[in-house]
């Protein structure tokens, strides 16, 4: 049988894979600013160039679209089923422990590094897949395309140019996710928004206030520079936010003025409740100071009502819901910027079913403009849905059960994941239930078991679709 060749491949090779993995990890690849040729900038392109020269050392067909994707193409016939992974990082801190986040570490079963779990290493599961079937030499009968992307994190824009030229596929999956399959994905209404007030000259006030680079991360630092106080009360503030909230409050000085800086916890978006947003806990600090009356007080402390801490469900904005199916609606204030004439900020909500332009886009414009502050114009993304009792679904469910020995049902999240607006495309893998991957967090890691298990997987799904 074709299963045992394919598992005793993948078994014998990773080493490789892991070496393979290791050479993408290495590759700094978060967005920085575009160039000539380079959408992305230097170190996207340069993590494109090194997983096409994979794909060309296993025989895959490849081609480069303007260094959005890079596609690896095997079988014959019509293609049948894309896999869509994409090579580009959220941001990292400094606060890593094990490693740091661009010198992947082996230990303990796990292979550390930024982007080892999301979506560097799921993506070589997919390569050593497809790699299996062409070097055992098992019979296609349609072809496989690997799609290797480097602007998921900041909005797939990549997709969005690959699609302009291309067409989707019968079947897509893409393995940044979760097993057994995602099947639905909540709706989206991620926005900007501004105010804009006079500036205060009256002590003490708020000179600036910095957090966040990644709307769909939860922010674990903020900083905020203040004039007109004493450094012993300030402290004293900062102890009080510092009980409420859990998060780390430091005050340092700085050629006469106060700067604080707040430490939270990152997280996903799409899962607020499992970080410490450093954003809401720095307004929260924010009630508590006695600054001096003004329009920017007035708009910062309406912001910390419209999000105040720990509420990670839209309550305060009026937003709150939830149905049976999809669960329920999550709220991330993931950036914020603020001077003395304005503030800047972006917000990411991940909606049920249930959600609507009504009840959540339009709910939550009329919020931001009673609190004097103006939300960017557009309406959310809907809800992406793909039934459980598809054929494709089932055969993607029956590969993980026979590998896991786990009945598998349907799961629904709340992240958009690089298939939400492909009409036939799911999240299949490779994070699992019991593990905590840091995913978007310090120390981001991949269980290496769960790496070659899911390489076997996605070949056994390849074999039943396209054999």
């Amino acid at each position: 049988m074709y299963r045992e060749q394919i598992d005793a491949y993948i078994d014998g090779k990773k080493e490789e894979m892991l070496q393979d993995l290791i050479s993408l990890v290495k590759i700094n690849s978060q967005r920085g600013e575009g160039k000539p040729g380079m959408p992305f900038g230097e170190e996207p392109a340069r993590v494109l160039a090194k997983a096409q020269e994979l794909m060309d050392a296993y025989g895959l067909k490849t081609k480069n679209y303007d260094n959005y994707v890079v596609t690896g193409d095997f079988g014959p016939g019509e293609k049948e089923l894309d896999i869509l992974a994409h090579l580009d990082v959220v941001p990292v801190t400094r606060d890593w422990t094990v490693t740091q986040p661009f010198e992947p570490l082996i230990q303990d079963g796990k292979i550390y590094g930024r982007g080892t779990a999301d979506d560097k290493g799921p993506a070589i599961a997919a390569l050593y897949a497809l790699r299996a079937i062409r070097e055992l030499g098992l019979p296609l009968k349609k072809s496989v395309r690997l799609i290797f992307g480097s602007d998921e994190e900041c909005g797939s824009s990549d997709l969005e140019h690959y699609y302009s030229i291309e067409k989707e596929a019968p079947f897509s999956f893409t393995p940044d996710a979760d097993f057994p399959v995602i099947n639905l994905e909540k709706a989206r209404l991620a926005k900007k928004f501004t105010a804009k007030f006079q500036p205060c000259e009256s002590l003490p006030r708020v000179l600036s206030l910095h957090a966040g680079s990644k709307v769909n991360v939860v922010p674990a630092d903020a900083d905020m520079v203040l004039e007109g106080l004493d450094a012993e009360t300030l402290k004293g503030f900062c102890s009080q936010a510092e009980r409420e909230t859990k998060a780390a409050f430091l005050v340092m000085e700085e050629e006469g003025r106060l700067k604080v800086t707040v430490k939270g916890t990152a997280a996903h978006a799409s899962t607020p409740e499992a970080g410490n947003n450093g954003i809401t806990a720095l307004l929260y600090l924010l009630r508590l100071l006695p600054l001096a009356q003004s329009e920017a007080k007035t708009s910062l402390l309406a912001l910390g009502e419209l999000f105040p801490h720990g509420d990670t469900c839209g309550e305060a904005m009026g937003v709150k819901m939830a149905d049976e199916e999809s669960g329920a609606l999550t709220l991330n204030l993931g950036i914020l910027n603020y001077s003395d004439d304005g503030l800047y900020g972006e917000f990411d909500s991940r909606a049920p079913l249930c959600a609507n332009d009504e009840n959540l886009t339009a709910v939550m414009r009329a919020a931001f403009r009673k609190a004097g502050i103006t939300m960017e114009e557009g309406l959310m993304t809907p809800a992406h849905h793909v039934p459980a009792d598809s054929n494709f679904v089932q055969t993607l469910l029956n590969s993980y059960e026979r590998y896991t020995g786990i009945k598998g049902k349907p799961l629904a999240i709340g992240g958009g994941t690089y298939v939400h607006e492909l009409e036939r495309g799911v999240a299949f893998g490779c994070m699992t239930s019991d593990v905590d991957n840091h995913m978007h967090g310090d120390d981001e890691f991949m269980v290496i078991d769960t790496l070659l298990m899911s390489a076997k997987i996605f070949a056994d799904v390849i074999m039943k679709l396209c054999s």
